[in-house]
This record gives structure tokens, sequence and C-alpha cells, in this order.
């Protein structure tokens, strides 16, 4: 083999090697353009980082993006179906990850031989807790760009749990709607605390069936509600930090005793809030 020869092949191998070199870094750095909470599990909220400038999807829906690079999404109780994650870099770079929400066991309690007369809903229930419903979605529907979501939770009151998200009752072969929230016992006037920063959307002192119900947004539609309450130590509008006391245990509304059922949602979407403790602070 002559020296051109030697010589041209080395240049080739060099840019070959140089060419896959180039090629490892550019999915080593795709493979790094976002990363996501480990829960991939129905009920859980998915807390994101990616680049500022990224534009980040979930199926067709855009997802605001804070300027640290924190976004924030989550799965239903009973979602199966493939999520898509798309990221979109300022060079129109994309990258996707399937995500299918993992399958969960939940309590199902069967319970036969109810009488009717009880079965059948009150109309004048209905139309108050459809009213007091609306409320309660239209503070959901906020779009803020707070990140607390990304910092973690702490329990809002140091009790026992005495009900879990995803639980259902079926009285006589009809399913009921399961219950949303996480339940802690507690007496009547024990402190309830924020569990992340937030700022006060709503806060009513009677609602039909949620009694005293207080609704705090965490940023970028992840909101906590807490329902029974015996009173508010806040007022809508108030910013509190996580720890702050915001309220008193009680027993208002249709509840059986005084307890606290806190709620975690993503706008409409019901999340489990025994996960949002899971995640990093």
């Amino acid at each position: 083999m002559t020296n051109s020869n030697i010589f041209t092949q080395g240049i080739v191998s060099t840019c070959l090697f140089a060419s896959f070199t180039l090629l490892t870094t550019q999915v080593a750095n795709a493979a790094q353009s976002f990363s996501l909470s480990s829960n991939l599990k129905q009920g859980a909220l998915i807390v994101g980082k990616t680049d500022p400038d990224n534009i980040v999807k979930l199926n067709d829906k855009v997802l605001t993006v804070s300027k640290n690079g924190d976004f924030a999404f989550g799965f239903g109780r009973d979602e199966v179906k493939p999520h898509t994650i798309s990221v979109t870099n300022k060079s129109g770079v994309i990258e996707k990850q399937t995500l299918t929400p993992q399958k969960r066991e939940y309590n199902i309690q069967r319970i036969n031989g109810i009488k009717q007369s009880i079965m059948k809903p009150n109309p004048v229930a209905v139309s108050r807790s459809q009213k007091d419903n609306a409320q309660i979605a239209k503070a959901r529907t906020t779009l803020s760009d707070r990140t607390a979501f990304a910092h973690g939770f702490i329990a809002p009151i140091d009790g026992k749990i005495t009900g879990v998200y995803g639980s259902q009752r079926v009285f006589n072969g009809e399913k009921k709607r399961p219950h949303f929230g996480l339940d802690y016992a507690g007496k009547t006037g024990d402190p309830v605390k924020a569990p992340a920063d937030g700022e006060i959307l709503l806060f009513e002192p009677d609602m039909f069936y949620s009694g005293g119900t207080m609704i705090i947004d965490h940023g970028h539609g992840v909101t906590s509600t807490f329902l029974h309450l015996s009173a508010s130590k806040v007022k809508t509008g108030d910013v509190v930090k996580q720890g702050q006391v915001i309220a008193s245990v009680g027993s208002s509304g249709r509840a059986t005793g005084p307890h606290l059922d806190w709620r975690i949602n993503w706008f409409g979407v019901r999340l489990d809030p025994a996960y949002v403790l899971e995640l990093p602070k």
C-alpha cells in the first residue's frame, strides 16, 4: 500500500470517527433535552424539566414551561391510553417519547340491599351541588406562572390516613363517584397547613357536600383543594408559604365526622395527593 493510500484511508477513518463522535454527542444531548419524574402511574402528577426555550407538548396540548424549565401534567384515575410528550428546541429538532400510564388496583366496596329511597338523588342537593361544582371547576382553570409544584409537597395535617384516592363504592350494582382525595383523621379546629407555596383562589364556608372548601394555586394548573373545613385563616388572593396554617379541620358539609379531605388537580384532571408527597423537595 502506498503512502498516499495510507494517508487517504487515515483521513476517511478520522472523518468517520469524527462523524460517529458527533452523532453520539447529538444523541446524548437529545436524550438529555428533558427529564420527567419517575412515577408514571394512574393518578400521578408528572413534573418535568427542560431548557426554558423549548416548546413542550402533551399530545396536541402546549404545556407552560417556566423560566427555569419546569413543566407539569398528570394522568387521571382511569387513564390507560398512551400519551406523547414532544419537546422542540430552538433549532426545530423534535424529540418525542410515548408514555402509557401504569394501571392500578383500587379499593372497591360492593354493597347490596340499599333502599331505593336512599339511592334516589335529592333534587335540591343536585341543584346546589351543581352550582358549587361550577365554582370549583372555574377556579381549577387557573393557569399561572407559579412553580411551587416543582419544589415538593408536605402533608397538610399530622393525622392518620383514613381514606385513599381511587376507592369506590358500588351500591346495588350502581357505581358511585370514586373518592379523589386523601382523608386525614383530625379533630375540629386542628390546624391545616399549606402543602406547598401558592395563592388562595377560593374559600367558600358552606358548600353543600364539601362544606368549608378552599383551593390553592401551585402553578401551571396544579391546585390543592381542602374540604369540610371549619374555618379559614386566610382569604382569597392571599399568597401563602409551604407549612403556613391556612385553615382548621371540621365536619362541615356532608361529613360523618371531623376530618380533612385533601385533593390535587392538574386543571380538571384529578390526581392522587399521596403521589405528590413522593416528589423530590
